[in-house]
């Protein structure tokens, strides 16, 4: 299993798969062919279907911006390996084909192509939680000291960059007004919600400032802004709003922030591994639910739980998403995505609470679950995972927000 800097991808919005992962692939095929005078690229599946709506012409096209470059859309081909396929082709001067290349954008910004399955090296030996569980019982540790282990101690300098350039987002995203672009005239909510949250007062107050960073964060990202893919960029407002929360509520410290990154960057990195974190793969269950058990387990440690409670917690995370269709309202990242990370945040939070109230026995673990969902999502219809031919992204005329 690869190493949790896999899962928090630090880059512009708005998706991962859709504008991360193209984007790289775009200029991993371009430095290849530097002799190369025209390309075409063709989008396949569900990178055709809402590649407008997720700007991948545009992030394509930055890439080959001083090049002469043709975007052919495909939506009605899926590819056997994803659903999230790409075929670039380069030409010299005189419309030759040079070279060709196929490639899978998989999700959290991670490509793969017909030949090499990973990006990175394995980091973990162990690759289920129950495993996991194992060896930290056998050497009294915890799940973050697990990371620590196999990751070394540079780790921390990663998981502290990731902090601020969330809490960057969160800051940025509170204090922004208007509407998101994309053509959905969609008011950004978040500086709003962070205003009236002031004139509460205990829980209520707590609950609505959660809302406004997770909305801040998802604004960010729906908007082009700097945010962390945790696991996806439609789902990067759930960890950091839940651990904003903890840092305001509870006042923990920056190292205990790192450390909940640490133990929920395993979380999402099984589900990725074991399963999916594509929604165009198996869903939104794999983005938000992923997610919601990233930020229930990191929200169970700060609380003081034990490894079999954070375990629980995670489980809940994902077994509460299962079913989840991935239908974007025009192919953007707005929604029903931007509502879900607020609302993810609040069930992270009740997941905790639930666990906590345990002594962390249950009968579905974490591996089993994250296995249901996996297959669940490769039964849901092709109509319901990013390609907004079904469920919400029907209704295009929309009411007055």
């Amino acid at each position: 299993m690869e190493s949790i800097r896999e899962i928090y991808k630090i880059g512009q919005g708005p998706s991962s798969s859709h504008t991360m992962g193209p984007a790289k692939a775009a200029r991993r095929f371009l430095d290849s062919t530097p002799e190369a005078m025209n390309f075409r690229v063709f989008l396949y599946g569900s990178l055709a279907a809402t590649g407008k709506g997720h700007l991948t012409d545009v992030a394509i096209q930055e890439i080959f911006s001083n090049k002469s470059i043709e975007i052919c859309w495909e939506p009605e081909t899926f590819l056997p390996k994803h659903p999230n396929a790409l075929k670039f082709e380069a030409f010299d001067e005189k419309m030759e084909l040079i070279k060709s290349w196929t490639v899978y954008s998989v999700g959290g910004g991670a490509i793969i192509d017909d030949f090499t399955e990973l990006e990175t090296r394995d980091v973990y030996e162990l690759n289920k939680l129950d495993d996991i569980l194992d060896w930290c019982h056998e050497n009294g540790k915890q799940l973050w000291e697990f990371v620590e282990d196999h990751e070394g101690p540079e780790i921390w300098d990663f998981l502290a960059e990731v902090w601020k350039v969330m809490d960057n987002a969160i800051a940025r995203g509170l204090k922004k007004e208007g509407t998101l672009p994309g053509g959905l005239m969609l008011p950004r909510k978040s500086s709003s919600f962070n205003m009236k949250a002031q004139n509460f007062s205990g829980p209520f107050k707590k609950r609505s400032k959660l809302f406004a960073y997770a909305l801040a964060v998802s604004e960010e990202n729906a908007s082009g802004g700097l945010i962390v893919a945790a696991p996806t960029c439609g789902a990067c407002g759930v960890m950091p709003a839940v651990l904003k929360h903890f840092k305001k509520t509870y006042e923990v410290d920056l190292q205990q922030i790192y450390k909940a990154l640490a133990t929920a960057g395993l979380i999402g990195n099984l589900v990725k591994h074991n399963a999916s974190i594509s929604g165009a793969d198996v869903g939104c269950q794999g983005e938000v639910g992923t997610a919601c058990a990233m930020a229930s387990a990191a929200a169970n440690q700060l609380m003081g739980g034990t490894i079999n409670q954070i375990e629980y917690a995670a489980e809940m995370g994902i077994e509460h998403h299962l079913g989840l269709t991935c239908d974007p309202v025009a192919g953007l990242v707005q929604i029903p995505c931007i509502e879900r990370n607020a609302f993810a945040a609040e069930r992270a939070l009740a997941h905790n609470t639930y666990a906590l109230m345990s002594d962390g026995r249950h009968r579905i673990s974490f591996d089993q679950v994250v296995e249901t969902m996996y297959k669940t999502g490769k039964n849901l219809s092709n109509d319901y995972k990013e390609t907004s031919k079904a469920g919400l992204a029907l209704f295009t005329a929309l009411p007055k927000c």
